[in-house]
Parts: C-alpha cells; sequence; structure tokens
C-alpha cells in the first residue's frame, strides 16, 4: 500500500481535545439559537419532513435549481412534492428572470441551495418570493456560518436547512430552522436515538482521518484496522446508520442528531473555523496564483468556505492524480438526480464536468496548503483557455492573495 509523506483528509476530523474542552462561554452564532429548530441525523431528513408538512399545507409545487446533489430532491418528492426545475450558471448564480417567470406560473415554494459556503443572490429571490406569494426555503447544507450583506444565510427563507458536520467537527446532524409560520409540529417531532454503534464508528473515523493527516503512515495503518473492523461488525449484523451520499430512505428519516454531536457542538468554536477556513482559502488562493490559476469564485466578505472551488479540465482523472499524491478533493455532485437530468441546463453540465473541490478545512496547516498547490501547478490540472468556458464565463478571475480574511 502506498505511504504519503503528506496526507490530506477531505473533512475535518475529530479529537479527544474536541469531546473533553469546556463548552464555549460566548453565544452560540445562527442558526443554533433559533426557537423553531429540529435536530435530525441528516439534512435530508430534515427537508423530508419540512416537504411534507408544505405539501400537507397545499404547498406541493417545488422549484429546484438544476445544479444539485440528488438525494434532497429525491426527499422532496417523497414528501409528495411536484418538481420543478430552473437554471443555474456556471458562475453558480441562477437565472432570475427564469425564476421570476416560473414562480409567477403556479409554483408554491422556491428550493434555493447556497454553493460551498457563496450566497445565491438571496434578496432578489426573496422579493420574487414575496411578489408572487411562494414559500423560500434556504439549503445551507454547504454554507454554515456564512453571511450575505451581514446577514447569515437561512435567516432570509421561511425555512432553511444546515448539515453540521460538513462543517464542524461533529459526527452528524442535519438541522431545520423555521423562521416563519412554523409547524409546531416538527419543533416538537419526536425522534430516535442513533445508537451507540454509529457513534463509536463515527467518532473513529474522524480520529483516524484527522490523525492520518498529521501522521500518515500511523494514520493510514489505523484506517486498515478500522476497515477491518468494520468489516467484521457487517458480517455481525451490527446495525450503522450512516452520513454522507447514501441516498434516502424514509425509513431513516425520524433519526435524531446523536448525544455525542451535541456535546460537540456546545465545544464548537465556530468563530474560529469561520476565519481558519478564509484564511486557508486565501493562503491557497495566493500560492495558486503565483501560476496564474484562479479560484471558481473569489472569497467574498462574509462566506465561509466549505471547500477551495478549482475548474479543471477533468474532474475524475483530477481527483484521482491528487489522491496518488495524498490530497482528497472532493467530486461534489457528479450527477443529480436522474428524473431531473432531461432539465439541465448548460451551466450544471459545465459545473458537473469540472468544478473540484479541495480541502482548506481547520484542519489543513499551510505545509498541506503550499504542498497542495504545488501539486495542482505540477499536475497542470486547471482548466484555462476561453474557448472550456460556457457563455464567456472566466472564473474569478484575478486573485488578490492578501485580503483581509
Amino acid at each position: 500500500m502506498l505511504r504519503h509523506t503528506v496526507y490530506v483528509p477531505a473533512w475535518q476530523g475529530f479529537t479527544l481535545r474536541d469531546m473533553l474542552s469546556p463548552p464555549v462561554a460566548a453565544p452560540a452564532p445562527f442558526p443554533f439559537q433559533e426557537a423553531h429548530q429540529t435536530a435530525f441525523h441528516t439534512a435530508r431528513s430534515a427537508i423530508y419532513h419540512l416537504f411534507r408538512k408544505l405539501a400537507a399545507a397545499g404547498r406541493q409545487t417545488v422549484l429546484v435549481p438544476d445544479y444539485h446533489m440528488g438525494n434532497e430532491i429525491r426527499a422532496i418528492r417523497a414528501a409528495g412534492a411536484e418538481i420543478r426545475v430552473f437554471h443555474i450558471g456556471p458562475d453558480g448564480q441562477p437565472d432570475l428572470d427564469q425564476v421570476r417567470r416560473l414562480c409567477g406560473a403556479g409554483v408554491d415554494v422556491l428550493f434555493t441551495i447556497h454553493y460551498a459556503g457563496w450566497p445565491q443572490p438571496i434578496r432578489a429571490l426573496r422579493a420574487v418570493c414575496d411578489e408572487h406569494g411562494v414559500a423560500l426555503v434556504e439549503d445551507c447544507a454547504l454554507s454554515l456560518l456564512s453571511e450575505s450583506g451581514g446577514a447569515p444565510l437561512g435567516s432570509f427563507g421561511d425555512y432553511a436547512v444546515f448539515c453540521l458536520y460538513k462543517t464542524l467537527p461533529v459526527l452528524d446532524g442535519g438541522l431545520l430552522v423555521q423562521n416563519r409560520d412554523p409547524f409546531e409540529e416538527l419543533t416538537a417531532l419526536a425522534l430516535e436515538r442513533t445508537g451507540r454503534a454509529f457513534e463509536w464508528g463515527q467518532a473513529a473515523e474522524l480520529w483516524v482521518e484527522r490523525t492520518r493527516g498529521r501522521m500518515p503512515a500511523l494514520g493510514a495503518a489505523l484506517s486498515t484496522c478500522k476497515r477491518r473492523v468494520g468489516a467484521l461488525l457487517t458480517a455481525l449484523r451490527v446495525e450503522r446508520i450512516p452520513v454522507g451520499d447514501i441516498g434516502f430512505n424514509p425509513a431513516h428519516s425520524r433519526i435524531a442528531m446523536s448525544a455525542w454531536s451535541r456535546h460537540l457542538l456546545a465545544r464548537s468554536q465556530c468563530i474560529e473555523i469561520r476565519c481558519k477556513r478564509r484564511s486557508n482559502f486565501l493562503l491557497l488562493a495566493g500560492e495558486l496564483a503565483q501560476a496564474g490559476i484562479a479560484p471558481w469564485l473569489a472569497l467574498e466578505e462574509g462566506v465561509c468556505p466549505l471547500f477551495y472551488p478549482l475548474l479543471v479540465k477533468d474532474k475524475s482523472a483530477a481527483a484521482q492524480a491528487l489522491r496518488r499524491r495524498g490530497i482528497i478533493a472532493t467530486e461534489l455532485w457528479n450527477r443529480g438526480d436522474p428524473e431531473c437530468a432531461v432539465h439541465e441546463g448548460a451551466g450544471s453540465r459545465f459545473l458537473r464536468r469540472h468544478l473540484l473541490e479541495l480541502p482548506i478545512h481547520q484542519d489543513v496547516d499551510e505545509t498541506q496548503l503550499r504542498y497542495i498547490a504545488r501539486c495542482v501547478t505540477d499536475l497542470n490540472l486547471s482548466l484555462d483557455g476561453a474557448g472550456s468556458y460556457p457563455h464567456g464565463f472566466r472564473g474569478a478571475g484575478t486573485v488578490r492573495p492578501h485580503a483581509a480574511a
């Protein structure tokens, strides 16, 4: 088995310090203090239960973006909704004229997704919804701790959904927040426990990945041991409810966020995590700028970046090349919901083929970031040339590596 001198995991990990540290004294940021919130095991469960209530209230026609993961759309459809699709451009922004036209043609709910921490034109979308009497749901699964114009993402919509474990060192967690017209039954919804097998297994996974990021050889050995333990538990038919890209199963939709995640959430340094992700983004952007490589989108004020989004020539080939060098990039959303595929526009198809997500989470250090930049440059992965971009889109343009975090 290949051993790397550098290993950069795709996601942040977990340490005993995270578990044993005292709770954070400062007030928790949005959305953790909101009155009408429900903490599910995964965000797709929150989506499912919200849209069941909306459908029962007569809001059954839902407008969704063509650039999506797929599981969230399957959850909406399983809740009894009818799906309509609007287009996202290669810059990650919606066609507002199309959204306005569709919202005026019998749509009940607009479901918008904030991509990797960058906001949609949320005030304009709010205005369209208000004009046509359409409920607005913000999918903030990739955008926890991000803001737009000084206001947190998730606070503009009637309802919002967050995926906690994508940003914070917790095991699981999909948070539903109801800002307007709350369904009280959802706030008081009785949910089932995740079980100790999941908690121990997920904690081990996150601890091993973080260890591997600091000590690659030891971490690789621990990872091998963990896989063998997992295979044994599977052979013994020990049920573990997973997280991640696992599809959508309504039978798992009434599972709560784990007790361990609640414990860790109270100890998560959200402000420091946000600052670290921003500074990591800027450091990597500065390194890549020396080779003339810009991110898909420049870092805006208020954005808590989930990844460093890089446009590459071939997403799968680029991810494999980086993995061989110990960098675990994320191939986000290669495919969406199959039933929506026929309605996809050129922008969504472009992003599915070319947008690769590089790790810049809070566990990545300066040495690893410089190593990522060197590998991206040496492997010549970046997409370039005007003819490669649809509709004249040219990415983020000039990078200012010394911009304030």
